[in-house]
């Protein structure tokens, strides 16, 4: 049974958005696992596998990373139906991210501004709780257990030259924990991030986490896919280059999308089209939500066009409805995530464009 979210929404909307969040967060963590936490929170999972990146998946709806920074939650998103959770964004030391207030609700759009900047309690208490999650231990026959994918990025304090070693840092630390990784480079909230999108930064970037991914394969004995998450606000020519840059990278035979890299399209946006005039659209941070939504897929199938048909892309930004997360496959996404969606609309979401998507395939 699930808790009818429209009778605690405007409870929720009523109040500050950080604050709501935060103690949404503690709630999940303190309820999930439990009874509680089967009877208000707990869907049906459908199932529609698909198989990506050498991973099965039980469905294509996932939930993007900033959500649960610290992954306190995995198990009560879990119980949603999620078909993967992603986690984090976490970097190696813990930071209090930027000065508050920092994030907005834009009602009248469907749409959040954030400017959060990271923050996180550091790698230690992530692996902490991602280690006390159960969520592979609550298994029906036969089902595909739920796919975790950790998020990782640099400390604000480092600098843009010395980021490399974050990620690497990041990298080793939650690899053996991971179902895959994400590279977290278009957070428009810590400076200098996203001139890591550029052709021969990416290159270096992607050429150094692939040899520490091979010696971690190695010696872990484990296969862990990495995903670049990108940003929306990228050009024709930006895009043709980062795909140049992915097929560089990646193998030739890549017919299956079983390869050992993905792209994460995409991050929040700095446009604020569709928003112009409402109340905290000239705060400052990345916008979500529905104004995303066209420009997102713009990239989206530009870059699916750019980098072939059997490169694996997850598609989120703007999905507010099952038939936004139909557009986003039929522009070349293989799965999606979901974010602001799930604070506007509440997890029934989930059931729906699983639901959708499932009928979609069949």
């Amino acid at each position: 049974m699930l808790l009818p979210y429209s009778l605690i929404r405007p409870i929720f909307f009523s109040l500050d958005a950080e604050t709501v969040h935060d103690f949404t967060l503690k709630t999940l963590k303190l309820t999930q696992n439990t009874l509680w936490s089967r009877l208000l929170l707990s869907q049906p999972l459908v199932h529609d596998p698909l198989s990506l990146m050498g991973l099965q998946f039980p469905n294509r709806v996932g939930l993007a990373a900033g959500m649960d920074k610290n992954a306190s939650a995995i198990d009560a998103f879990a119980a949603m139906g999620f078909g993967h959770v992603e986690v984090g964004t976490v970097t190696p030391l813990p930071q209090v991210g930027n000065p508050k207030p920092r994030v907005f609700r834009l009602q009248e759009a469907n749409a959040l501004i954030n400017r959060l900047g990271f923050n996180n309690k550091g790698l230690d208490v992530f692996l902490e709780n991602v280690q006390k999650a159960r969520f592979k231990n609550h298994l029906s026959y036969n089902h595909i257990p739920m796919v975790l994918g950790l998020n990782i990025g640099k400390n604000a304090l480092t600098p843009i030259e010395n980021a490399t070693q974050d990620y690497l840092q990041a990298l080793e630390s939650v690899y053996p924990h991971a179902d895959y990784v994400t590279v977290n480079i278009s957070s428009p909230n810590t400076k200098n991030l996203r001139t890591l999108q550029s052709d021969e930064a990416l290159d270096a970037l992607m050429g150094a986490l692939a040899e520490k991914r091979e010696r971690l394969r190695s010696r872990i004995g484990k296969r862990v896919p990495l995903l670049i998450k990108i940003a929306p606000d990228l050009d024709h020519a930006q895009i043709n280059l980062l795909a140049n840059t992915f097929k560089k990278h990646c193998p030739t035979d890549h017919s299956a999308k079983q390869g050992d890299w993905g792209i994460i399209c995409s991050n929040t946006t700095l446009s604020r089209n569709g928003v112009e005039g409402l109340a905290s659209s000239k705060e400052s941070g990345g916008l979500s939500g529905a104004p995303l939504f066209n420009s997102s897929n713009a990239v989206l199938a530009q870059l699916r066009q750019a980098i072939g048909e059997h490169f694996p892309i997850l598609g989120v930004g703007g999905i507010m409805t099952a038939q936004d997360a139909k557009i986003k496959i039929e522009n070349g996404a293989d799965m999606v995530q979901i974010y602001s969606g799930l604070i506007y609309k509440g997890p029934k979401l989930v059931h729906e464009i699983s639901s959708t998507l499932k009928e979609l395939g069949s």
